[in-house]
């Protein structure tokens, strides 16, 4: 259009033969000049010289600023008007870029999200449209794809580091993604094919309405005929559908400049020409309201949009206006258009400050990792808690938003070193307790092979205290490979209930002999409860004696029946009770025949118990002396202390009753390592 300064093409106004000669300079086919109308012409010279003879022009002086000024000014206002007119360019190529399609943030999408979005997109018909969504789209998934894959990949080497078989690894929503894309790029492919072929026929048949329109100026033509004729063409014009983008502009500008050149230098019909003229005028006049409207709009984005499809209009779809009109318009509504473009600068900038916030919070985020693969932990309930701060940042990062682009990489590439830096300590770590479940390994697979040998054995005296110091010695072992921990639990617990099973079974089968042996003490108990103490202290304590060994020789009983014994044990109390004994000798002699029927049982377990509890008694007996022994030296260094008060005898009498318990103890121990 001429009223466009981005087509450098010739103002309409000013000499004519310099516009003209301009014109044939910049048009793509020289116009020829029709000699009927060079007289016009000529004419039209005249009195534009006339003109300008009486017109005195004072010189106008600026300064070097205020021209600098004024050419940065133009130079703004062309830069955005060709921003717009190559924006249309590409639009007009393919119609189904003016279906607007808002850019989601898909940097912050799960990976099933962003399955779903490209599932969406590929079934949309304007395929064009959504392809800078498809390239994020793809881009950020394969981005956390293969940032996964990198995770199990070394997850999967730190745990089989000698193991020949090949690292394999399948998302269950690759397949998926991949399909898609593939159909994206098909339908892409095949629309794009299909529309490069018309666009070259639709560029042809422009080209030649272009040509037609040029053989219009013809003046041996009837007026009438010839309008009719013109207008016919502007409507096969409107339909000639899309051209490439590269020759967009170029086309459009030849065809208005001719356009142009029929109104102004034929001279047909004035009145349908003014006409015309006052009815573009009105339009453009409208288009100019709109933009004054959209100054306001809240949504910018939306809002530009629109200005770009009005710049279209005003280049496609309108007319030309008169000379008189076409530098003014034009000019309000490229200062409009600029005024859009300094509102839309502003909103970039604000997106612009919050991509650096963005950044600012992800190279937080980055600082936390990397300072979490410099902390080292020594336990797996620790690694637990660190691998969760890590999944957190992790999902932090990818849900923080766009950052600068020409940081993204940067920051992609510093988030997925700090990740690795903390798999390789974290590796590192389940190296080690990699090799100790191995050899935990083989000590349990040791244990479930002694199991199983004693598993049928019916030696229930010898055996039952070795199956029951495995099951003990499987305890103290720590944890093996996960996927050898349920297979070998299976089979030592089965080979130990197979034992213990067989054990349950022969008790319930009672032996007569036992049998034999409980009627035999059932019958002593009342012997026993009839015994009555004579005085004399060395006779009844032999009586005692005696007692005890006659129970001994009666053997073992049944074992649902054991509770006899705790009967006899009860007499035997009371009678060490009646006899005038010291206390530690009527203890230790009752702890003797209870630690001999222990273990004349097989009683092991209870046996290995009470060496424990004997133990720690000692150590606390022990350090409860050493705390009485403290005291004392604390009131005997006192500088007043002329003699021991009554504090200090009383925790020397402590500290003698828990020396005699500590002998009586350690005697105990003495015992019960004889028997056991």
């Amino acid at each position: 259009m001429l009223e466009e300064q981005n087509d450098n093409l010739p103002q309409a106004d000013g000499n004519q033969n310099e516009s003209q000669a301009e014109a044939i300079e910049n048009a793509e086919t020289p116009i020829e000049l029709i000699p009927a109308f060079e007289e016009q012409v000529k004419e039209v010279e005249s009195e534009n010289t006339e003109e300008a003879k009486e017109v005195h022009v004072e010189p106008i002086e600026s300064t070097t600023e205020e021209i600098q000024s004024t050419q940065d000014v133009t130079s703004q206002h062309d830069a955005v008007i060709e921003e717009i007119a190559t924006a249309n360019a590409e639009v007009s190529e393919d119609e189904s870029l003016r279906t607007a399609i808002p850019m989601l943030d898909y940097q912050t999408m799960t990976l099933e999200e962003l399955v779903n979005n490209l599932e969406s997109l590929v079934t949309t018909d304007a395929v064009m449209a959504v392809k800078d969504h498809v390239e994020e789209l793809k881009k950020s998934f394969l981005d956390q794809f293969y940032h996964l894959l990198d995770e199990k990949k070394e997850a999967f080497l730190a745990e089989n580091p000698d193991s020949t078989e090949s690292f394999q690894f399948q998302h269950p929503l690759k397949p998926k993604f991949d399909q898609l894309y593939t159909q994206y790029k098909a339908r892409k492919n095949a629309y794009f094919t299909n529309l490069q072929t018309n666009l070259e026929q639709n560029l042809a048949v422009r080209l030649a309405l272009v040509e037609e329109l040029k053989n219009l100026i013809n003046p041996q033509n009837n007026i009438k005929d010839t309008l009719k004729q013109f207008n016919d063409l502007r409507e096969r014009w409107k339909n000639a559908g899309p051209i490439p983008k590269d020759k967009y502009n170029h086309v459009w500008n030849n065809y208005h400049f001719h356009i142009e050149n029929f109104y102004d230098y034929l001279h047909l019909d004035r009145e349908a020409r003014d006409i015309d003229f006052k009815h573009n005028l009105e339009l453009k006049l409208k288009i100019i309201a709109r933009v004054e409207e959209l100054i306001h709009e809240t949504d910018i984005s939306k809002a530009f949009r629109e200005l770009q499809d009005l710049h279209r209009i005003w280049k496609e779809d309108i007319g030309p206006v008169s000379k008189d009109h076409r530098e003014e318009i034009w000019t309000r509504f490229s200062e409009l258009t600029k005024q859009m473009h300094d509102k839309r600068e502003q909103l970039f900038e604000e997106l612009r400050a919050v991509e650096s916030a963005n950044l600012a919070a992800k190279q937080s985020i980055i600082a936390e990792l990397e300072a979490l693969a410099q902390e080292k932990v020594h336990s797996h309930t620790a690694w637990l808690g660190q691998i969760e701060k890590v999944e957190t940042l992790r999902n932090a990062f990818f849900t923080a938003g766009k950052v600068p682009a020409d940081m993204n990489e940067a920051t992609w590439s510093q988030f997925k070193q700090a990740v690795r830096a903390f798999n390789v300590l974290k590796n590192s770590f389940y190296k080690e307790i990699k090799k100790d479940q191995t050899d935990n390994l083989t000590k349990k697979q040791a244990l479930v092979a002694q199991a199983k040998a004693l598993a049928e054995s019916t030696d229930f005296q010898t055996t039952t205290p070795l199956m029951k110091k495995i099951q003990e010695d499987w305890k103290t072992i720590g944890h093996v490979p996960r996927k050898y921990s349920d297979s070998l639990w299976t089979e030592f617990r089965a080979a130990c209930n197979a034992y213990f099973e067989t054990v349950k079974s022969q008790k319930k089968e009672e032996n007569p002999d036992e049998v034999e042996a409980f009627e035999k003490k059932k019958n002593y108990l009342e012997t026993m409860r009839s015994f009555e103490l004579t005085g004399a202290h060395k006779a009844d304590l032999e009586a005692i004696k005696a007692h005890i060994e006659t129970w001994k020789s009666f053997g073992k009983v049944p074992f649902p029946r054991r509770h006899i014994e705790g009967k006899f044990n009860k007499i035997l109390d009371a009678l060490f009770e009646k006899l005038s004994l010291s206390k530690k000798e009527g203890d230790m002699t009752r702890f003797a025949n209870r630690m001999e029927q222990l273990s004349e049982s097989n009683d092991t377990r209870k046996l290995e118990g009470e060496k424990i509890f004997l133990t720690r008694k000692i150590e606390e007996v022990q350090a409860e002396i050493f705390q009485l022994e403290n005291n004392i030296q604390f009131f005997t260094n006192t500088k007043n202390a002329k003699k021991e008060n009554s504090i200090v005898l009383e925790v020397r009498k402590n500290i003698e009753k828990h020396k005699e318990e500590m002998a009586v103890l350690r005697d105990k121990l003495k015992k019960l390592r004889e028997i056991v």
